[in-house]
């Protein structure tokens, strides 16, 4: 009996793992709305509770908004909006770009610190918001009111002039959007997102979603969060209605779906640690949703077969334009019971795996994904910091002449999709044996009892290392309080000894940050704010499970 070769997979190349994504589209992105405007002039553009925009009032209200702004700011400028999901937010974005300006999303509560640091780093143009929580530079300097809906007492607020006369950082040419990103010295770093990268993401999205008029699509993910500049511009360039969801049902997975429901929501973007507890509950069955792209961090289970709506896993950093890769699961079918691998590339884009000396792995061995071709972002607003992270291309990759060093470990299957396994500098060395957090959490998570686990590393009490924290949320089905060291017990054989976790904490909730994902620090802020309490198993935090 002969065997059938297997089919060769479009885009991979046989045994090493390095993947194209087939042919991008380039589109436009102002152009589109404007076409819309011009279209479909009283079809539904923006819906904020009760106020509803068409298209031709959204257009007139951002030339309003981009006519105040025009006399002191020009084409290339910085202009960070430090303003919530409202219609002042959407105008103000379309203006900025109407002027050939390039915004800076920060939300409405970017933090003194951070304001201050991007503030003096940068030296935007023009901050768009509260003037009571500008940075002084900003507070000082010359205010314009602006009339929008939805954030009464918003001014522009131009930067007075710096003592040394340092001027403005500008955008380089062909951006469209700037965004922030961690730092490796704590402070944040902007990276600058091309219009042609930016238009083919959009492209791509609304051929996945079939997204168009008629359709409604929700504005919930933070500002400052990367996929914010997808969901909008996703919406308004495709004629569809954007949706602004109230703030009760951003942290509420029952609100959630009836706001989907009665708001008519059809297709949606959610933060992987909000996806998942509506993922874990029923589903409700007359919701109109037909697509829900999920992102951020990494998805732990598939939905259920009683999901209705179409499931995207998507990966992707900002210096590669919001998705790099994505894996779609299908409405009524049972994908398993472990986590979705993040699957392969979106059109434009080149993913390779590779060993410490940047060279391609074979398939199935785990490294670092590095990214290449049209999706990448044009680099930091640091010529320092873009030449660290954005280097040279392999010899062995056609296609794309620099790739993005993701610092996340991955690995290729055979058939060409991609298992995140974890971040590269999240690994941490207890009692000399390195250990990827990211792999004690998936150990606690194969217990039926553990709905998410987040283990994060601190120095060790008598110093001489670190100690591993596992702070574990439980399910529904646990039913009563979990029992710690029966927990650690079922996850040794999983681990090495060196990677069990020192102390386990059950938690009702995790903290979750302005993007909607998991708060990391503040969870060991609240560790280390909380009285003595004993190790394994036996600890719990005031308000936790049980």
């Amino acid at each position: 009996m002969t065997s059938t070769p297997a089919r060769p997979v479009p885009g991979l190349l046989p045994g090493l793992s390095l993947a194209h994504g087939r042919p991008h589209r380039d589109g436009a992105v102002l152009d589109l709305f404007t076409s819309w405007a011009r279209r479909t002039p009283h079809a539904p553009a923006l819906i904020d509770g009760e106020l509803t925009l068409g298209y031709a009032e959204l257009d007139r209200l951002a030339d309003d908004v981009a006519e105040q702004l025009a006399e002191r700011v020009r084409p290339g400028d910085l202009v960070g909006l430090c303003l919530d999901h409202s219609a002042a937010l959407v105008a103000a974005t379309l203006a900025v770009a109407r002027i050939g300006a390039v915004h800076l999303p920060l939300g409405p509560r970017p933090g003194e610190r951070r304001l201050t640091a991007v503030a003096e780093q940068l030296r935007p143009a023009c901050l768009i918001g509260d003037p009571a929580l500008l940075p002084p530079a900003h507070r000082d300097g010359r205010h314009r009111p602006l009339a929008a809906p939805g954030a009464p007492g918003t001014v522009a607020a131009f930067a007075a002039p710096a003592a040394g006369g340092a001027p403005a950082v500008r955008a380089p040419k062909g951006a469209q959007y700037t965004v922030l990103t961690s730092g490796s010295t704590g402070l944040p770093r902007a990276v600058a997102v091309g219009q042609t990268a930016f238009g083919a993401l959009l492209t791509w999205y609304r051929e996945l979603t079939g997204l168009g008029p008629g359709d409604r699509h929700s504005l919930l993910v933070g500002v400052a969060f990367d996929p914010h500049p997808m969901e909008l511009w996703a919406a308004l360039g495709s004629g569809a209605a954007l949706c602004v969801a109230p703030e009760a049902v951003r942290r509420d997975p029952a609100a959630l779906t009836g706001w989907w429901r009665t708001a008519g929501v059809t297709v949606g973007v959610l933060p992987t640690p909000l996806a998942e507890p509506v993922l874990d509950r029923p589903w409700p069955g007359d919701l109109p949703l037909r697509h829900l792209m999920i992102g951020g961090d990494r998805l732990r289970r598939a939905p259920g077969a009683d999901v209705t709506a179409t499931v995207h896993n998507a990966y992707g950093p900002a210096e590669a334009t919001v998705v790099t890769t994505v894996h779609t699961m299908a409405p009524g079918v049972d994908h398993g019971a472990g986590a979705p691998p993040i699957g392969r590339p979106i059109p434009g884009a080149i993913v390779l795996v590779t060993d410490e000396h940047g060279r391609p792995l074979p398939h199935g061995e785990a490294g670092e994904l590095r990214i290449g071709g049209q999706g990448l972002a044009i680099g930091y607003l640091d010529a320092g910091a873009t030449a660290e992270r954005f280097v040279s291309a392999p010899d062995e990759v056609d296609g794309t002449d620099r790739v993005y060093r993701t610092g996340d470990r991955v690995l290729m299957r055979p058939d060409g999709v991609l298992e995140f396994l974890g971040r590269l500098d999240d690994q941490v060395k207890v009692g000399g044996v390195r250990i990827e957090p990211a792999e004690v959490e998936a150990a606690l998570e194969r217990d039926p009892r553990v709905r998410r686990a987040v283990v994060v590393a601190r120095p060790a009490p008598a110093g001489g290392g670190a100690q591993l924290l596992a702070f574990v949320q439980p399910t529904a089905a646990a039913g009563e309080p979990v029992d710690g060291e029966a927990l650690l017990a079922a996850v040794r054989p999983w681990l090495p000894e060196q990677a069990v976790p020192g102390v386990l904490r059950p938690v009702e909730a995790f903290p979750l940050d302005a993007n909607g994902k998991i708060d990391r620090a503040a969870l060991l802020k609240a560790e280390e704010a909380a009285p003595a309490q004993g190790g394994r198993g036996d600890g719990r935090r005031p308000g936790a499970a049980g």
